[in-house]
């Protein structure tokens, strides 16, 4: 059975609503012989008449009365689909958005967050899921709405990242600790302290350790963690140097001693990413928005 041509709603709506062949072409800039043949086609597909004569006039029959109503919110319903989005009323929405975080994030960043998101929105709920790795699985799917952290190599091709802040390695240390007696040297750093390493993925060695060896210097690590978290604890307990991102790990860092490292290691760019199917999505967008205002915010 052949499918129906759609577009014949929109003639079917408006021959309803002229009640007359002349006036649906005007109104649809179609000629009058256009617009006959396409009133033929339309009884054909429906099997009725619709329109008969009756004097100088058309009439509609008995099913083209009972389809009228039906068929012109039909053509309603169906232009509202193709309609662009309107933006909605951020004050009355009710949704929860899931972020997938590194931790310290929440630390850093998650009271300003909540803070601006409840101003505006207090609808909104932020769910905060700490990332146990750089797979992008979780945006493709759906089951989180935005991540943030370094764009690598795991990173999916197709999902969208925006810049938030750039961060720069700090160390962190007890009050008290021997190597901050005396002025702090990439030789000291390496050779004074026993250090802890932050790897999710059991990787030996990072940025810093790539640049000690820049300068033929190697650091001993004595234990390897999967999070700043628990890389700060360890030295807060003891005589350990955790070396962190500083903005990420403010708040984590309290009651420590932190210090700008003696030797150059590069930044980190830290990104906002998400899956390109939200690009358009009003709420999205705004809550984007809010993320990078939160974050560019000074002293945050």
């Amino acid at each position: 059975m052949a499918h129906p041509d759609l577009n014949l709603l929109v003639t079917l709506d408006v021959l309803l609503s002229e009640g007359s062949v002349a006036g649906a072409a005007r109104r649809l800039r179609l000629s009058p012989s256009a617009m006959s043949r396409a009133l033929a086609r339309l009884r054909e597909a429906t099997g009725d008449p619709l329109l008969v004569k009756a004097g100088r006039g058309l009439v509609p029959t008995p099913r083209a009365l009972a389809l009228r109503g039906r068929v012109g919110e039909l053509v309603r319903e169906a232009e509202a689909v193709l309609r662009p989005v309107e933006a909605p009323d951020i004050g009355e929405l009710h949704r929860t958005f899931t972020l997938w975080v590194r931790d310290g994030f929440v630390e850093s960043f998650g009271a300003a967050l909540l803070a601006r998101v409840g101003r505006e929105a207090p609808g909104v709920r932020l769910r905060f899921v700490l990332k146990p790795d750089r797979d992008s699985g979780r945006l493709r799917d759906g089951t989180a709405d935005l991540e943030t952290g370094v764009v690598g190599e795991g990173m999916g091709p197709e999902l969208r990242a925006q810049a938030l802040f750039h961060d720069r390695f700090v160390g962190a240390v007890r009050p008290g600790h021997p190597l901050l007696r005396g002025e702090m040297t990439p030789a000291r750093f390496a050779d004074e302290g026993r250090h802890v390493l932050v790897s999710r993925r059991g990787v030996e060695g990072g940025p810093v350790d790539a640049a000690l060896a820049a300068l033929g210097l190697q650091r001993e690590i004595a234990a390897s963690v999967d999070g700043f978290a628990a890389a700060l604890a360890l030295a807060r307990g003891g005589d350990l140097v955790a070396t962190v991102p500083e903005r990420h790990t403010g708040p984590l860092r309290a009651g420590m001693v932190s210090f700008e490292l003696p030797f150059p290691v590069p930044e980190l760019a830290i990104s906002l990413i998400w899956h390109p199917r939200m690009d358009a999505d009003p709420a999205h967008r705004w809550l984007r928005a809010c993320v990078r205002e939160v974050c560019a915010a000074p002293g945050s």
